[in-house]
């Protein structure tokens, strides 16, 4: 009997052991992440896509408004064009049809992500999100203590949507 519990014992220490080592806590967030970064790359591609086409952002209603149009950290499924229309469902309904439903209803979902485009039509679109897995924490915390001057400032520090949630991590 008391070499039962002392194998039970030692096996109870490896399983310990064992899930220490792996943390599926920390395997979780970190496929969230890549997930996020997935669908963040994706929808990028889709907006350069419908700007090429286009020549105007999706939350703008026509080409007379420059394409240069400014977004300042806005949740992705909170951003409209000025007809109401919601950009993702713009970005579907293109005659190109730059992002499939399915994915436009996946990221309706979210409200992790944010996208930011400053004035001018020579600055960048950046989607953006918060990480949740150490890996991608420490991505994010290395960029920003980085001297890229490509990434937005404001997704480093606490002034604007993204930054009060901690450093974001920011495509491209």
């Amino acid at each position: 009997m008391i070499e039962l519990l002392i194998v039970i014992a030692v096996l109870g220490i490896l399983a310990v052991a064992v899930l220490s080592a792996i943390n599926p806590i920390e395997q979780v967030n970190r496929a969230k992440d890549t997930g996020l970064r997935s669908d963040s790359e994706q929808l990028l591609s889709g907006i350069e896509r419908f700007y090429n086409f286009s020549q105007y952002y999706p939350w703008e209603t026509s080409k007379t408004q420059g394409g240069t149009g400014e977004v300042t950290w806005q949740v992705i499924t909170g951003l409209s064009n000025d007809a109401g229309q919601n950009f993702l469902d713009v970005l579907s309904q293109t005659q190109a049809q730059e992002i499939k439903q399915a994915f436009v209803n996946r990221l309706k979902q979210r409200n992790d992500m944010f996208i930011s485009k400053a004035l001018g039509a020579e600055s960048n679109v950046y989607i953006c999100f918060r990480p949740q897995s150490g890996a991608f924490k420490k991505e994010a915390e290395e960029r920003c203590n980085s001297t890229d001057t490509s990434l937005p400032t404001s997704a480093c520090n606490n002034t604007d949507d993204c930054g009060t949630l901690g450093a974001c991590i920011c495509l491209p």
